[in-house]
């Protein structure tokens, strides 16, 4: 498996990837990933023979994006990696690749000596990135509700290495 960062040519593979992956991922345009791309201070893919199989895409504080998410870590922290979003095509999935980017993801972390903040939807209830995120040392930080839907908060405390 190869890593490496994505670019414009790999929008329409991250959509449907992305699209794979609702309600948990949530919703997305390829136009709002191309943005996401443009925003992004890292934004990986997992590649196998040049396929896309997975990505992550992460966010520093203060960028112009409008996620009500992003905005309530903004609040209450100064440094964070925020990742925006994380999927795996769903036949790829159970092997480990979600864990493989969270690894670098980590590494990029680590680097920046920041935690890393992510949320897991509570409703619609997404049971399995709860238990993916927990395994990954997330802690919960809090809850916000908007609109018909909720979310745990959560944070990867720095790890110093």
């Amino acid at each position: 498996m190869e890593f490496r960062s994505l670019v414009t040519e790999d929008i329409p593979s991250v959509w449907r990837i992305n699209e794979e992956g609702l309600p948990g991922t949530g919703k997305v345009s390829e136009e709002e990933i191309a943005t996401l791309l443009e925003l992004s201070e890292l934004s990986l893919g997992a590649y196998e023979g040049g396929t896309l199989l997975g990505f992550v895409i992460c966010l520093l504080p203060e960028t112009e994006y409008g996620s009500l998410n992003y905005a309530w870590f903004n609040q209450k922290f100064q440094q964070f990696l925020y990742v925006d979003r994380i999927a795996v095509t769903a036949e790829h999935r159970s092997r480990k690749i979600g864990s493989s980017l969270y690894a670098k993801v980590f590494f990029e972390a680590n680097r920046l000596r920041v935690p890393v903040a992510a949320e897991v939807s509570l409703e619609p209830p997404n049971p399995g990135s709860m238990r993916f995120h927990f395994r990954h040392e997330f802690q919960e930080v809090g809850v916000l509700r908007h609109e018909s839907k909720s979310v745990t908060m959560m944070m990867r405390p720095h790890q110093k290495i």
